[in-house]
């Protein structure tokens, strides 16, 4: 999506997934400076409840909020990309790249679509739904007192491949009309 995109809602639902992704950040730079807090202070555990919380247990630890930093770093980094790819904002070698006409710049973004991006998400994708699987099947939790349920964070591994699937895909399908015009 270029900022002159056809789509003005679109691109207003991505801005405000991406501003979501950007309170998420603010989430874990406090979750640092609270770990950091209380382990200065010998604080552990850090808040405890009457029933057990989904994911958390029945109590903030020190542990848990260094599992909460690790999660939120992932989810983070993973499920924004396919907006991200979207919007052209990934990496790449772009001092060579901006020296090609626009031709040239979708052969290269459609080669590297199918040579790189879709094989490596067919093979991430199914690796990633049987590490979320086998952590449900398995009731997987943290070894340390940290989190419990971390399938629910394991799910964002596969969540993440498939949306930059469907985002590769696109690309790839924009790229193809370029190069037919």
């Amino acid at each position: 999506m270029t900022p002159t995109s056809p789509w003005p809602r679109l691109r207003a639902a991505s801005d405000a997934v991406l501003s979501g992704f950007a309170v998420l950040l603010l989430v874990l730079m406090l979750a640092i400076v609270l770990q950091v807090v209380c382990s200065f202070f010998d604080v552990n555990p850090v808040m405890t409840f009457q029933a057990a919380w989904p994911l958390l247990g029945n109590a903030i630890t020190l542990n848990s909020l260094l599992d909460i930093q690790w999660h939120l770093l992932a989810i983070i980094s993973l499920l924004p990309c396919s907006l991200v790819w979207l919007r052209d904002g990934h990496v790449r070698v772009d001092f060579l790249y901006n020296q090609l006409g626009l031709q040239g710049r979708s052969r290269v973004d459609l080669l590297g679509n199918l040579l790189f991006a879709l094989p490596w998400l067919l093979l991430c994708i199914p690796a990633s739904y049987h590490f979320a699987l086998r952590a449900l099947s398995s009731s997987e939790q943290s070894r340390n007192g940290g989190l419990n349920d971390l399938y629910l964070i394991k799910a964002a591994l596969p969540l993440g491949f498939a949306l930059l699937l469907v985002a590769v895909l696109i690309d790839s399908a924009l790229r193809l009309r370029e190069l037919t015009r």
